[in-house]
Order: C-alpha cells, then sequence, then structure tokens
C-alpha cells in the first residue's frame, strides 16, 4: 500500500506535476526558428485556409485528445473543485500516452454551469481530435455530453459513465460464460443511480440484459414507478413495477449485482439470499459496497471483481478509453457510437480467453491468468488490449458510417504493431 508521502512526493518531484510539453520538430538553428515559427508557420496556415482536413497534415489535431473538469465528482472525493481535481486529469493524460500513445492537454473549468461548460468546449474544436469529459457530476454530466456529441463534429466521451459500462460489461459477459448463467434472463441489481450506473445499464441491455431485469438503487431504495414524482428523467429510464422497495429486497434471487456506490452497504447476510452462483462486482473505491473476502464467507459459489487492483478482476477504466480513442482518432470518427462501445466491450471479452503473455506475467510478479473465476478480464498490462480494441473500435466506425479516413483492417493492425513496439523499445 502506498503512503501519502510516497503520492505526494511522486507528484512533486523531480518537477511538479506529471505531464509535459516536447517539440516534435528541432528548433536549433535560424532556419529551424524560421521553419518553426515566422515565415515558414503562414504556409501550412493557408494551406489549413483552403482546405480545413490539412489540419490533421500539418498540427497535432489527430493525436491530441482535450482532458475536462470542472472538479465537482472527482474519484471518490466528491465535489472538489476544478483546481483541487488537476491532479487526476492529469493523471488520465498520463494514460492515455502510456496506454495508447496519445497526447493530452487537461483543462479544468472553474464553473458548475453546464451551458458555460458547452459553450467552452464546443469553442475548442479547432484545436483537438477528440474530448474526455471527467468528473462532471450527474445529471448536469448526461446534458453536456448529450449536447457535445450532437453539435461537435469529433469524439466527445464522457469516461466516468462510458468507461466502467465498457469494461465491466467485459467482465459480466465472461462471469455469465463462467457461472452458466444467460445476461438475458439474469436479475440485476445495481447499487447507485448516478452516471456510471446509468450508462451501465443502458450497455448492459446493448449486451443482451432485459430492461425489466434491472433493479437500479438509489439512497432511497428501488427505482420503483410509484417515485416516478421525484425521479429525473434519466432515472426514470430504470424504473420498475415491483412489490420490493429496499436494496436488501433487490437482492433475493438476484445473479447479479453492481456496486457503483458507497462502501460498506451490502451485508453478507443479503450475498446470502442471492441466486446460486452470483455474481458481484462491487466497485466503490477505494472501499467496495461490500468486501471480496466476505464475498466467499457467504458464498463459495460466487465469482467477483472490484475496482481495486490487489483482487482478480479489476474493472479498470485504463482498459478503456485510451485505446478507444486510438481507434477512434486514427479513423477520424465523428463520433464514438453505441456500436463502437460494444466493439471495445467484446474485443476484451474475448481476450480474456486467450492464454497469458509473457509481458503480463512479468508485470505481476511472474503470476500466471488463464480464463476462470479469478480472471474474466484483460490486465491493464497486457500489450494485445492495445491492438484487439483499438482496433475493433475502428472497425465498428467504419462499420457504421462515422469513420472519415477508413482504413483496411489488416493494414490498420499492421500499423497499430508498429506504434506498439515503438512504444515499448
Amino acid at each position: 500500500m502506498i503512503s501519502k508521502e510516497q503520492a505526494l512526493r511522486y507528484h512533486a518531484e523531480p518537477v511538479p506535476g506529471k505531464l509535459t510539453v516536447r517539440p516534435t520538430k528541432r528548433c536549433e538553428t535560424q532556419e529551424d526558428l524560421s521553419l518553426a515559427y515566422t515565415p515558414g508557420v503562414a504556409d501550412p496556415c493557408l494551406e489549413i485556409e483552403k482546405n480545413p482536413d490539412d489540419i490533421y497534415t500539418y498540427t497535432n489535431k489527430g493525436n491530441l485528445v482535450a482532458v475536462i473538469s470542472n472538479g465537482t465528482a472527482v474519484l471518490g472525493l466528491g465535489d472538489i473543485g476544478a483546481a483541487a481535481g488537476k491532479p487526476v486529469m492529469e493523471g488520465k493524460g498520463v494514460l492515455f500516452k502510456r496506454f495508447a500513445d496519445i497526447d493530452v492537454y487537461d483543462i479544468e473549468l472553474d464553473t458548475r454551469d453546464p451551458d458555460e461548460i458547452i459553450r467552452i468546449v464546443k469553442a475548442m474544436e479547432p484545436t483537438f481530435g477528440g474530448i474526455n469529459l471527467e468528473d462532471i457530476k450527474a445529471p448536469e454530466c448526461f446534458h453536456i455530453e448529450e449536447t457535445l456529441i450532437r453539435e461537435m463534429n469529433i469524439p466527445v466521451f464522457h469516461d466516468d459513465q462510458h468507461g466502467t459500462a465498457i469494461i465491466s460489461g467485459a467482465a459480466i459477459l465472461n462471469a455469465c460464460e463462467v457461472q452458466g448463467k444467460n445476461l438475458s434472463e439474469c436479475r440485476i441489481v445495481i447499487s447507485g443511480a448516478g452516471a456510471a450506473a446509468i450508462s451501465c445499464a443502458r450497455h448492459y441491455l446493448l449486451l443482451g440484459a432485459r430492461k425489466e431485469n434491472i433493479f437500479m438503487c438509489d439512497r432511497k431504495g428501488i427505482l420503483r414507478r410509484e417515485r416516478e414524482g421525484e425521479l429525473d428523467g434519466y432515472k426514470r429510464q430504470f424504473m420498475v413495477d415491483t412489490p420490493d422497495r429496499t436494496l436488501a429486497d433487490a437482492f433475493r434471487d438476484a445473479d447479479i449485482f453492481v456496486g457503483l456506490s458507497v462502501g460498506g452497504l451490502v451485508s453478507a447476510e443479503m450475498v446470502k439470499t442471492m441466486a446460486a452462483r452470483p455474481i458481484l462486482f462491487p466497485m466503490a473505491n477505494p472501499t467496495p459496497e461490500i468486501a471480496y473476502e466476505a464475498i466467499f464467507e457467504a458464498r463459495k459459489d460466487a465469482l467477483a471483481g472490484t475496482g481495486r487492483s490487489d483482487y482478480p478482476n479489476q474493472v479498470n477504466n485504463v482498459l478503456g478509453f485510451p485505446f478507444i480513442f486510438r481507434g477512434a482518432l486514427d479513423v477520424r470518427a465523428s463520433c464514438i457510437n453505441e456500436e463502437m462501445k460494444v466493439a471495445a466491450t467484446r474485443a476484451l471479452a474475448a481476450l480474456a480467453k486467450e492464454p497469458c503473455v509473457e509481458e503480463v506475467s512479468k508485470a505481476y510478479g511472474g503470476a500466471q491468468f488463464s480464463f476462470g473465476p479469478d480472471y474474466v478480464i484483460p490486465k491493464p498490462f497486457d500489450p494485445r488490449v492495445f491492438i484487439r480494441e483499438s482496433a475493433a473500435v475502428a472497425e465498428a466506425a467504419v462499420r457504421t458510417g462515422v469513420a472519415r479516413r477508413p482504413r483496411d483492417p489488416g493494414l490498420y493492425r499492421e500499423q497499430l504493431e508498429s506504434r506498439l513496439e515503438r512504444m515499448l523499445s
């Protein structure tokens, strides 16, 4: 376990923060200076004026993502403000670069007004190839993302919503296979009704779950139809007709539990009431809704994962956003649509069934992993994720007509392999 002192020293030394900007061209002579700035810079400017798509030829736009937050829902820390959230946004930039070779500018907006955020982000479209919204609270985050997707012509992706949905979706697909369950028949309990919970539920429907089998719970219990007047439009999507009221009620005969709320909400007694061979993903961080060990004390036939790296089956968003953007940027997708998200999920689920590679074993102290109860989702340091998921997302973009630069699938995979070799060298 890392200490507070380690974390603070890591962020402060040898220079403050985790990101920097480095030039990609020489600037060592008078001629270099003339090319980098005036007068040489005028020529690409005029080419872009004539043909706006040339911005991808002469600037870094095609490999540049903005990580944007207003700090109203930062990790497990809550509403700590834009400035206090900056270390997290820098951290996302590190992950984008480390795992997918994508450059990032992190942008912290000191405003709570959703319409002002929309106006600011829209005005930055000439700069960026994609927008990663981060740590913006619900329900404002829904309005912000939906509006930006509709009004911008580059990918906009709120990772707090879709990242968890995509990764947990892959884990649940494989968990159902291991546990001998059919997702379409599973009773699913979701603790939490915020951005991640609603996006997860929507995504599970695309994977085969049925809406009438999803029991979503907020602080007041199950989203029942008789509560319609007190629920916002996003929660109303998952109202159910049921005499049950509480989270404990929802657990009875449930096949799957997904925790997206706060630690300690779930008891061993609740787990004992679940159906045979239950699947549990309590993902509150750093303290899950129920401790990993407590799940198996209650049910030996369970399959479980958390959001933590010190237990099997970690649902880690780094398995999603870098590679989703890699694929989207490389085909110049105008958006990240549902088909691209499902493609990412299915690529991850398929990879977990393949034999472990040496790089993964080395990254985890020589451990070996094989598909089964303790390994239903790939590890973040599996280099194959970069190729498989990026390619799947790009192919889905081409297939659904949102790619403005379609690529031959075989050639694109070769290009990804070459990029991966450069990244690892």
